[in-house]
């Protein structure tokens, strides 16, 4: 039952892909004295934007390109110390993965997977294991997240910058605290420091767009993390609290 769910959701989100592009207008564009070509996907700002917003193409690109630098990295590991190879895995690898992460909130499973796959092969480079050994007691040594809660690290981050006024402007207004409605200023949760999640549709992906992801993920947090006064105490609470839930199985002896 449970894969009949997935393959009609599977089959229902690629029908609503397929739409999207079919709205891509195939003439160029008159813009100015311009004539602008429609293409299927763009960059910004280093992200790469899909007609679908489906970031395939970005993941694809970051995959790619992360590979290619472990590659290199592997020929010179010999002749290098642990931690200068640690130090040219974060920098060059781990920060591509985590730059402008935050718009990948809410992406399926197997593209998210390519990225793990990642944050695997540069943990097993970095304490030169096989591929056949399994990958969580290397990453729990590391001390690394997984992608999901890398994800979920920015985005908990940002709202914590909205909450205290160190976020742009056009991030902050954006985002609204329960205890700020005037329909709850006489009830409990007026001292609670959640967040409004605001109403989507899946279909539209609104679902994946900052004010919502990022609510959501600042409200499943415990009120030990959120209370943080600092930003610095913020984040190490933050990455205590998700690498619990990365690993969750080591803390139940």
């Amino acid at each position: 039952m449970h894969w009949l769910m997935l393959m009609i959701w599977c089959y229902r989100d690629a029908k609503i892909r397929s739409r999207r592009q079919d709205h891509i207008p195939g003439v160029p564009l008159r813009i100015g004295a311009d004539n602008v070509m429609p293409v299927s996907s763009v960059r910004d700002l280093g992200v790469y934007l899909d007609a679908d917003v489906s970031m395939s193409t970005h993941i694809s690109r970051t995959v790619l390109s992360c590979f290619g630098i472990l590659r290199q990295i592997r020929i010179v590991q010999r002749s290098l110390p642990r931690h200068a190879v640690t130090a040219l895995v974060i920098s060059l690898v781990l920060t591509r993965l985590d730059y402008c992460n935050s718009v990948l909130a809410g992406l399926p499973a197997n593209l998210l997977n390519r990225l793990q796959a990642v944050i695997n092969a540069s943990a097993r480079l970095i304490c030169s294991a096989r591929k056949s050994d399994h990958i969580t007691p290397i990453l729990m040594d590391l001390h690394w997240l997984r992608i999901q809660e890398r994800i979920q690290y920015k985005l908990c981050v940002l709202v914590f910058k909205c909450k205290h006024s160190l976020a742009p402007a056009y991030l902050s207004e954006q985002l609204q605290q329960v205890a700020q409605l005037e329909s709850r200023q006489c009830l409990r949760s007026s001292s609670s420091s959640a967040f409004v999640v605001p109403a989507t549709r899946r279909s539209t992906l609104d679902d994946r767009s900052f004010c919502a992801a990022s609510t959501r993920a600042w409200n499943s947090l415990q009120p030990t993390v959120t209370a943080a006064s600092t930003l610095s105490s913020f984040r190490r609470h933050l990455k205590s609290h998700l690498f619990t839930k990365s690993f969750p199985s080591c803390w139940l002896t």
